[in-house]
């Protein structure tokens, strides 16, 4: 196995072998370890000497179910510390099967040119071929329109991570796309401005075409087969996760309707947590309004190779046509309740131009709230949120302001009630109605994000064992344990959605860490899920101390203390010194 070193300063590049100290490392974990070792903590995010990594989980390329995720990881210019966020695609695929276990890109090139860089299998070497290409010629574009432009160059077999405009604008809102099944730019690692890091390298496109290369080396590979049965069984089980079931019929915009009724939907940039057109947008009305638009029900698929959850929805137009795919829990409410549009053709063609300009849906949305929230335009008035998206793609002054991000747009327009932490826009659960997700919110090494630690499981959907979402008590555990079993899962390159399967079935558990001892000859157990877990915050959390980050940091933003939710009128009464507890100590 090989770590890739790219230097865009002069465009050559050099295959190591995976140093002793990252061979047991995949994904998050070595993306946040590189980072730790090799970047400055108070460099800046867009200057020559952050770096870019890209790194596959470390059982994805294999038949693991539902393991093909990637991880990039940098220091981010949205939060100021370290980032990482994954992605599922077949690109993921393509770099682990070619040997590579990370792909690390340094330094920026003087003159202001894009280039796209080509990685294939050259079997006669048996080893990656790389290679530089001009790519000027797609800047400014669609990423609808570049994207076939890129499979009639390189062919079919190819797969795709890059940027869109957002990424050149050099916008703290910007992510990084990858190819669906179908070859269309919707997947997305798009939290944290990483699009925009990898565009300060002028660095477009990476390009894979894996074509006869070898598969990914397993040790024990009885051992692997196991855990791979065991956990898919689990997948194929599980009311959530298993064929027909809750995300395989209505997406995980199946999640619409049920924070909604737990009164922790946040509504109108964060007013209410009811929304009262919820019914309008959620997973059932999608699958209701394709089936009469298609004129049979349509299930969802897979994002990416090996999926068995299937979890990704289409929306279609009134002629049966594809509008967009897809409409995810997250872009659903932040597109829409978030902003009072209960519009589900508005809210897709919203989707739809985030995929086109390389945006985060959540940050989008977040930024529109403040927007509304200092009278730019009405909330619930769909089409004008759809102009403002079109200013942040053609780079107008006042889409650059909204391009970057909620935190620094509702400053500059003056606005007082900004859902963010540590400059990141919240996702789509109210803390003061879902305490633990706000303790995850506030403590994350990543800013407000609700997959660094899912406490919805526990709160909301009784996964893993049913706690009260109103009370305070013991969330610093519970968010802790579950920050650091995530750090570890996102290092796997498993979706974090196996997570609903093996928190209530053992087997399943025991299944997806015998697939990394497989695959590594490692004989970890379920405590060392945690420790390893716990070690990777460690030094996320020691790079932000570094960077600045600290105590004060760690916290909600002043509203959420004094403004009362309806319908629960409660305020995020979580106190400080339990947040101080929750990662301090890791």
């Amino acid at each position: 196995m090989w770590i890739l070193k790219i230097n865009m300063s002069d465009k050559t590049y050099k295959l190591e072998d995976v140093p002793n100290a990252y061979k047991n490392l995949g994904g998050r974990g070595l993306t946040s370890t590189i980072v730790c070792d090799e970047v400055n903590p108070l460099c800046h995010p867009l200057g020559p000497n952050n770096v870019l990594v890209f790194a596959p989980g470390i059982v994805t390329g294999t038949d693991a179910p539902t393991s093909a995720r990637v991880s990039v990881g940098a220091k981010s210019p949205l939060t100021g510390g370290i980032k990482e966020s994954n992605a599922g695609t077949s690109w993921s695929v393509d770099v682990a099967r070619m040997k590579i276990k990370a792909i690390v890109v340094y330094s920026q090139p003087k003159e202001d040119k894009y280039w796209m860089i080509h990685i294939s299998w050259d079997a006669k070497e048996e080893r990656p071929k790389i290679e530089f290409l001009p790519a000027d010629e797609y800047i400014g574009s669609d990423l609808y329109a570049v994207f076939p432009k890129i499979y009639e160059r390189f062919g079919k077999g190819i797969s795709i991570a890059g940027i869109g405009v957002a990424g050149e604008y050099g916008y703290a809102n910007s992510g990084i796309v990858f190819n669906d099944l179908k070859g269309q730019p919707t997947r997305y690692s798009g939290r944290g401005g990483l699009g925009s890091v990898m565009g300060s390298k002028r660095l477009k496109f990476i390009v894979t075409s894996a074509q006869g290369a070898p598969e990914v080396p397993i040790v024990d590979k009885a051992l692997f087969d196991q855990g791979c049965e065991k956990l898919a069984n689990a997948l194929r089980t599980h009311d959530i996760t298993k064929p027909k079931g809750g995300l395989n019929t209505y997406g995980t915009a199946v999640l619409i309707n049920i924070l909604n009724e737990a009164g922790g939907l946040p509504t109108r940039n964060f007013k209410t947590g009811r929304f009262e057109g919820a019914p309008k947008i959620a997973g059932e009305a999608i699958f209701e309004g394709n089936k009469t638009r298609v004129g049979k029900e349509v299930y969802n698929h897979a994002c990416s190779p090996g999926c068995i959850i299937q979890c990704s929805n289409t929306w279609y137009k009134q002629d049966g046509r594809e509008h967009v795919s897809c409409v995810e829990y997250e872009s659903d409410w932040s597109l829409g309740a978030n902003l009072g549009i209960d519009n589900l053709d508005q809210i897709a063609e919203m989707v739809r131009l985030c995929n086109a300009y390389g945006l985060d849906t959540i940050e989008t949305g977040g930024t529109l709230g403040v927007a509304a929230e200092a009278g730019i335009f009405k909330f619930g008035d769909g089409e004008k949120a759809i102009e403002l998206i079109h200013e942040i793609g053609k780079g107008t002054p006042l889409g650059r302001i909204l391009g970057s991000g909620t935190a620094s747009a509702g400053r500059v327009l003056g606005v007082v009630r900004i859902p963010a932490v540590k400059g990141q826009g919240m996702p789509a659960y109210e803390p003061r109605a879902v305490k633990g997700i706000g303790v995850t919110y506030a403590t994350s090494t990543m800013g407000a994000d609700h997959t660094s630690g899912y406490t919805i499981n526990n709160e909301i959907l009784g996964v893993g064992g049913k706690v009260d979402p109103l009370s305070p008590e013991g969330k610093a555990a519970i968010s802790r344990n579950l920050q650091a079993a995530t750090a570890f899962l996102d290092s796997t390159g498993h979706c974090l959605f196996i997570a609903f399967a093996i928190l209530d079935i053992p087997s399943g558990f025991e299944g997806f860490v015998e697939e990394c001892n497989g695959i590594l000859g490692t004989n970890w157990t379920a405590e060392d899920v945690i420790k390893i877990g716990l070690e990777i915050l460690r030094k996320e959390r020691a790079f932000n101390v570094a960077a600045g980050l600290n105590d004060s940091h760690d916290r909600m933003p002043e509203f959420m203390k004094y403004e009362p939710l309806p319908p629960h009128n409660h305020t995020f009464d979580v106190p400080d010194e339990v947040l101080d507890s929750v990662l301090k100590t890791v």
